[in-house]
């Protein structure tokens, strides 16, 4: 069984009465001689409509808790594996793990592990393609930064070329259960983690991941 996000309503709703509207103009301006392009216009206007539902689908999903694991924050293809120095929180060199979302993947973010929230922040920015290295950079991105007793994790929301909107939950000081929703990307894009350089990633560039389930690594 599968619900729709409360993010994608306002969206869904739009694309529905889009969908009606261009459904009556062509109806009165095909002929009814043609048909078989009405039919056509149809099953394009109900293949978007449902395209633009799925966005926004939660999957019924057994999450994985593990108290030294860090659990994938979102669906999608890992992309970056590296240690990488961060300017914008540690001014150090972290282990990097990047997930990209295709516009076909379950969009909701979640938590990573379990920790307090010590640092929110938003940077707006450009919509540079979502495997450009300089996404993780240059683009409008939400960064977040959860601590508990063995680590300290970043998880970064970057925008894309398609994905123009984040939706990010976290606030400071608040403390959060690992699989609990952190926010929300619109049309896909990709997250960053930000780990300890001594965790060990349990994936590969390439491998699929799926948000709740997934290991990236343990520590």
């Amino acid at each position: 069984m599968m619900r729709i996000h409360k993010e994608g309503f306002p969206t869904i709703l739009i694309t529905i009465l889009l969908a009606a509207v261009l459904r009556y103009l062509s109806s009165h301006f095909i002929q009814s001689d043609l048909a078989i392009i009405q039919y056509t216009v149809d099953t394009i206007l109900i293949v978007f409509t449902l395209f633009i539902i799925s966005f926004f689908r939660i999957p019924n999903r057994t999450f994985h808790y593990g108290e030294n694991d860090i659990v994938s924050p979102a669906d999608g293809k890992v992309v970056v594996i590296e240690e990488v120095f961060d300017n914008e929180y540690f001014h150090e060199k972290r282990l990097q793990i990047s997930v990209f979302m295709s516009p076909a993947n379950v969009h909701v973010n979640r938590y990573p592990i379990n920790g307090e929230v010590v640092y929110s922040k938003y940077h707006p920015g450009k919509y540079l393609v979502a495997w450009d290295p300089k996404s993780s950079t240059d683009n409008e991105r939400h960064s977040i930064v959860l601590k508990n007793d063995k680590a300290v994790v970043l998880v970064k929301q970057i925008a894309g070329a398609l994905a123009r909107r984040i939706v990010n939950y976290a606030e400071v000081g608040k403390t959060v259960k690992q699989n609990q929703e952190l926010g929300f990307i619109k049309f896909g894009s990709r997250v960053d983690l930000l780990l300890p350089l001594d965790a060990k990633p349990t994936v590969k560039i390439g491998d699929t991941v799926k948000n709740g389930i997934s290991v990236l690594a343990t520590y």
